[in-house]
Parts: structure tokens; C-alpha cells; sequence
């Protein structure tokens, strides 16, 4: 009965934990996308065209990352 409860809670950690590495990972791309699209924007006036092309790209990634993600599954 406590193996039981024990493996339950291993299981629990987990899916807890790849849980966590998927939204730090589309966080992550996200904000690169937009961190660039705005510094670039501040270094070439192009504002906001970069800051929307890159937010793109980022949210292009997170995507991407959430799939590879679920093939190691």
C-alpha cells in the first residue's frame, strides 16, 4: 500500500514537472521574440513593425517547442 501512494507521487512530480517545462518554454520564446523585436525597433526606428515580426516568430517557436515536446512523450 505505501509503494503504492509512493509511485503515485512520483507519477505526480512528474507530470508536474514537464508541465512547468512547457509554459517556461513558450514563456521563453515569447519574450526572446519580443526582447528582440524591440531592441531592434529602438536600434533601427522601425517601431513597432520588428517588435510584431519577431512576436510572431517567438510564438512560431513556442509551438514548434510544444510539439517536439510531445514527441518525446
Amino acid at each position: 500500500m505505501q509503494n503504492h501512494k509512493k509511485t503515485d507521487a512520483n507519477e505526480f512530480a512528474r507530470a508536474l514537472a514537464m508541465l512547468s517545462q512547457v509554459g517556461i518554454s513558450i514563456i521563453a520564446c515569447v519574450a526572446v521574440g519580443i526582447g528582440l523585436g524591440w531592441f531592434l525597433d529602438r536600434l533601427l526606428n522601425t517601431t513597432p513593425w520588428l517588435m510584431l515580426v519577431f512576436t510572431i516568430f517567438g510564438i512560431v517557436a513556442a509551438i514548434k517547442s510544444i510539439f517536439e515536446f510531445a514527441k518525446k512523450i
